[in-house]
């Protein structure tokens, strides 16, 4: 990895820094209620220039910071991501959630419901591993980023204006974000470069991280 620029991963809602592979890196915390506020609070507390990958919830929240302060970001790789503005049924199925949260529902319990979608290869090691995260990020912090996906917007207009190097990453298996949304962000993003993984679903690094640490690293090392 190179020394010149910190890396920033941003993880997947519900999910920990225990999702990434194990590399030099700084790990963002999606704890706010709302996009802008999550990406105000990356702002102040992240180093003036870096480099930003963010998977999933955390691609959102990579693209609305890029969005806000162009000037900071190095590089960019939008992992297992959509950039849409959300629909009606998931804004339903996130109140759905926080319902159940307040009712004394744990984060484990909401990810256990949710391991069908998250994990094309399940093992009794893999379902463990992100319900392990899951508890890690706790109620609380699920709670809040269940608010903020609410507060999500359509991020495909400011999408053009990207002027760093950007991967966007597919897992061929996802269900939650089809490789067609990831065609979507590449067509956008002028010079970016689309890598789909085969065979793996949504937590892409969890099933592969062999395979998405090398994506990471040529992606962070390239000049």
């Amino acid at each position: 990895m190179s020394p010149a620029e910190p890396l920033v991963l941003l993880p997947g809602m519900n999910c920990s820094p225990r999702l990434w592979p194990p590399l030099p890196a700084v790990h963002g915390r999606l704890d706010r209620p709302t996009l802008d506020g999550c990406v105000d609070a990356l702002l102040d507390d992240l180093p003036d220039r870096f480099a930003l990958a963010g998977l999933s919830l955390g691609g959102i929240v990579a693209m609305a910071l890029v969005r806000r302060a162009p000037s900071r970001v190095t590089r960019l790789c939008l992992m297992s991501t959509n950039a849409r503005g959300p629909t009606e049924q998931q804004r339903e199925a996130w109140a759905t959630q926080r319902e159940a949260l307040a009712a004394g529902t744990t984060a484990r319990e909401v990810q256990r419901a949710l391991l069908p979608v998250l994990l094309h290869t399940r093992t009794s090691a893999l379902d463990e591993l992100a319900l392990t995260m899951a508890s890690e990020v706790g109620e609380e912090t699920l709670d809040r980023q269940l608010a903020l996906q609410a507060t999500r917007v359509d991020e495909r207009p400011g999408l053009a204006a990207i002027r760093v190097p950007t991967l966007v990453v597919s897992a061929a298996r996802d269900r939650l974000c089809p490789v067609a949304r990831h065609e979507e962000i590449h067509a956008l993003v002028p010079g970016s470069r689309l890598v789909v993984l085969e065979g793996i679903g949504h937590l892409a690094p969890l099933e592969d991280p062999a395979g998405v640490g090398e994506v990471l690293e040529r992606w962070f090392s390239a000049g």
